[in-house]
């Protein structure tokens, strides 16, 4: 197992490697195996790659990020600039359905709200609009309207575990109640707990997944 001191030095690597981030611009602390992140960055992009970089780490239980998005002056743009950039990033991407969206910009603040049948157009929805300039964050309010039947999302859920090569079917254990989706079991790292949680999302019609997922630590051998 890992010590604080550890697990810390393993973060602050991480954040180095991330060719987006300059590390000096995040703090890094760690608690009983829980990452906190604070600090000053220019847009909203850095900071989800910073959260992104740290649950790749092993030995990461949780991440408390309070990172602040302070966009400069170079690169700030009116509410109805970023509105405008929003509207176009929504209606070319592909896979998101512009038309049953409805947006609102506060201060550079991004609300999106509305309809859509899965969970992969939610999150387009979002990553369409996450990284124009100006955005200092993404509120996601868009519900999900479903057309499927619970038995059919348990065993696309499964289907989809045993596909996977970075999650262990045999340790998963998914339930379905309504269109909410319910994960218990053990995982070997935070990744793998966020694929199968992915997994669960990436179904038709799941409107919430509750992850009850723990992660257990590697045990390590040791030769005298």
């Amino acid at each position: 197992m890992k010590t604080d001191a550890q697990l810390q030095k393993d973060v602050m690597d991480e954040l180095k490697w991330e060719p987006l981030l300059t590390s000096a611009e995040i703090g890094v602390s760690v608690k009983n195996g829980v990452v906190t992140l604070s600090g000053l960055v220019d847009s909203y992009s850095k900071k989800l790659a910073a959260e992104k970089a740290v649950k790749r780490v092993q030995g990461v239980k949780a991440v408390a990020e309070d990172i602040q998005v302070g966009v400069s002056t170079g690169f700030r743009k009116t509410d109805a600039e970023i509105a405008e950039a929003c509207i176009a990033a929504l209606k070319w991407h592909t896979a998101v359905q512009e038309e049953k969206i409805k947006l609102k910009v506060e201060d550079g603040n991004v609300k999106l709200e509305g309809e859509v049948e899965w969970e992969y157009q939610r999150i387009n929805a979002r990553k369409a609009v996450e990284n124009l300039t100006g955005v200092r964050s993404v509120i996601n309010l868009i519900t999900i309207k479903p057309k499927v039947t619970p038995f059919d999302v348990q065993q696309k859920i499964s289907a989809a575990f045993h596909r996977s090569a970075t999650v262990d079917s045999e340790s998963i254990k998914v339930e379905v109640n309504g269109h909410q989706v319910v994960l218990r079991g053990k995982v070997r790292s935070f990744a793998e707990k966020e694929d199968a949680e992915n997994a669960a999302w990436n179904a038709p019609g799941v409107n919430l997944v509750d992850s009850k997922l723990e992660i257990e630590e590697p045990a390590y051998a040791f030769e005298e």
